[in-house]
């Protein structure tokens, strides 16, 4: 094959049509002058993916056919000669039963010259296709160079299988496509990043160009969306199981002959992969909502360690600020070390906001109408914090990170309206084991994110979770070690197990597992009010897992385990 392809691997901000058309235009012209014959881009490229309501509002689905309009003829006059290049956009299509297509527009010669609307719309997980677009029924092959190209939009190909979903599709349309005469396929994909997602879908293509003797051009986006993470990872793969392989966690256009052939790349550890996640969704939702930076409790803990990490490699170190807040039961070792991360970081120190003050005149107030002791006293510590934080953040603009982490806010072990405060949680999808990974992985790989040493103190990583609310406090006061709570979480919410499965598959005792599946279910309230969680597993609090607030379904009876 000599067709000359070029997989534009692109970060869309939803919504800026100007921006995105000028990104695809910039990148067309560039590929055109290396030879490209067809520029491919992802799925909805010049809306962003996902648009959800936006795709409601009156006239911008008409703002849509009029930018994509305006690009081809700038194609055209630009420098981008024949070049065909495809762009994902709503499409009206006036004999649909729905008044929109999620489509895939290809511009040539100044004009579009054709549009393929997708076919499979997914309804499962953060996928709500069907509320917006109505299903597409043709099959669209195009002449590039000589081939023929077929063309498939995400879901279509992927129907589900990528993320373990049947789909329940009738039709296949990759099986069409390529009775219909395509030896080329492209996909352009807005497609979700989660823990080992990559590896299955190469897989996929490689298996579907070997059963349908064809070369599989898979074009993902790249950057961060709300809580979507994109990893990019577009390739081409051929019947062999060779092909040509994009970078992940990066804008990239790679340019490349359609036959060329290279080994696939080793799959990324599965830390690493996690931490790039984290990084590019705190980069992608601080960049496009316009916030000044970010600042967060540094509380010495491993936590806020490795959330100011994170941020400080997606955002720079003078963007993130740290804020120190002790009340009456914090220790000198964590001071000292929330002024270790900071260092090791290359943040300024920490401002020192003491709660004390505080504390001492809230608890003078109340105590005539209530006592406060207990539960109750250690929530007005963290709502003290998260008042702080939540002030500086409307006095400088910078959006609070939230550090609390999936394992926390799966059983409630969490303060609305305190250590919840914030526009984000970077760690909310991330169980409490897999932060001292991520974090102990970190330190042994600094440069992986721009670090010359390793950026979390070994303090953090070594001493006992702590919320230091009381006199020597420790998490496991309150909660089974995370080995054995994370275990109960997965079963639970990442597998939706029942309690006897749980059991079953972990050897542990039952009264145990169902005292705290019973905590996940009750603590829902608080998770509907959480801040904006990223996406990193496949059961991801958030959009994906909507869950009552008044519910009392249980398979068995395990009220005396609560």
């Amino acid at each position: 094959m000599q067709m000359r392809i070029a997989l534009i691997q692109m970060d869309s901000v939803v919504g800026d049509l100007a921006h995105n058309a000028q990104t695809i235009l910039a990148r067309a012209v560039a590929a055109a002058k290396i030879g490209a014959q067809i520029a491919v881009t992802p799925e909805l490229s010049l809306v962003g993916y996902p648009p959800r309501d936006l795709l409601l509002r009156s006239g911008f689905t008409d703002a849509c056919a009029a930018a994509t309009n305006e690009l081809a003829k700038r194609l055209q006059h630009g420098g981008a000669g024949d070049l065909a290049v495809t762009v994902g956009l709503p499409w009206h299509f006036d004999n649909r039963s729905l008044p929109i297509s999620n489509a895939c527009a290809v511009l040539r010669g100044g004009k579009i010259e054709r549009v393929y609307a997708k076919r499979l719309l997914p309804h499962y997980d953060v996928f709500d296709e069907a509320r917006y677009f109505a299903h597409g029924s043709e099959t669209v092959i195009i002449d590039v160079a000589g081939e023929k190209v077929g063309i498939l939009v995400c879901e279509d190909f992927w129907q589900g299988a990528d993320v373990g979903e049947s789909g329940g599709y009738q039709t296949d349309p990759l099986t069409q496509t390529v009775q219909a005469g395509a030896r080329v396929i492209i996909v352009p994909s807005a497609s979700p990043f989660f823990l080992e997602k990559q590896s299955r879908r190469i897989d996929l293509l490689a298996r579907a160009a070997a059963a349908h003797k064809v070369s599989i051009a898979s074009i993902n986006a790249v950057g961060a969306n709300d809580d979507f993470v994109f990893d990019g990872g577009s390739c081409i793969i051929h019947p062999d199981g060779t092909g040509s392989f994009a970078k992940r966690f990066a804008e990239e256009s790679i340019v490349v002959d359609c036959a060329a052939t290279s080994k696939r790349p080793a799959n990324m550890p599965l830390d690493e992969e996690l931490a790039h996640a984290m990084t590019s969704a705190i980069r992608g939702y601080v960049g496009k909502t316009g916030h000044h930076g970010v600042l967060l409790g540094l509380s010495g803990g491993i936590d806020s360690a490795l959330v100011a990490a994170l941020a400080v490699a997606a955002l720079g170190a003078k963007n993130v600020r740290g804020v120190s807040m002790p009340g009456p039961f914090s220790s000198e070792e964590s001071r000292t070390d929330a002024m270790d991360s900071a260092n090791r970081l290359g943040m300024n120190p920490p401002d020192v906001l003491s709660i004390n003050d505080a504390y001492k005149m809230m608890g003078a107030n109340i105590s005539p109408s209530a006592k406060i002791d207990g539960v109750t006293d250690e929530n007005l510590q963290s709502r003290l914090r998260g008042l702080t934080l939540m002030t500086l953040s409307n006095a400088t603009g910078a959006l609070v990170l939230s550090t609390g982490n999936k394992s926390e806010f799966a059983v409630g072990y969490a303060t609305l309206y305190g250590d919840m405060c914030g526009g984000m949680a970077p760690l909310g999808d991330l169980l409490k084991t897999q932060v001292f990974s991520v974090a102990r992985w970190l330190n042994a790989n600094p440069s992986a994110l721009g670090f010359s040493s390793p950026p979390i103190p070994s303090s953090s990583l070594n001493k006992p979770p702590s919320a230091e609310l009381r006199p020597n406090q420790t998490d496991q006061d309150s909660l089974p070690e995370y080995s054995v709570l994370d275990q109960i979480i997965s079963g639970w919410v990442d597998d939706e197990k029942s309690v006897e499965e749980i059991v079953r598959t972990t050897g542990l005792d039952r009264v145990l597992v169902a005292r705290w599946t019973s905590a996940i279910d009750r603590a829902q309230y608080k998770r509907n009010q959480a801040p904006m969680i990223p996406k990193l597993s496949a059961r991801a609090f958030g959009p994906g897992r909507r869950m009552p607030l008044a519910m009392r379904f249980r398979l068995v009876d395990d009220s005396s385990a609560v």
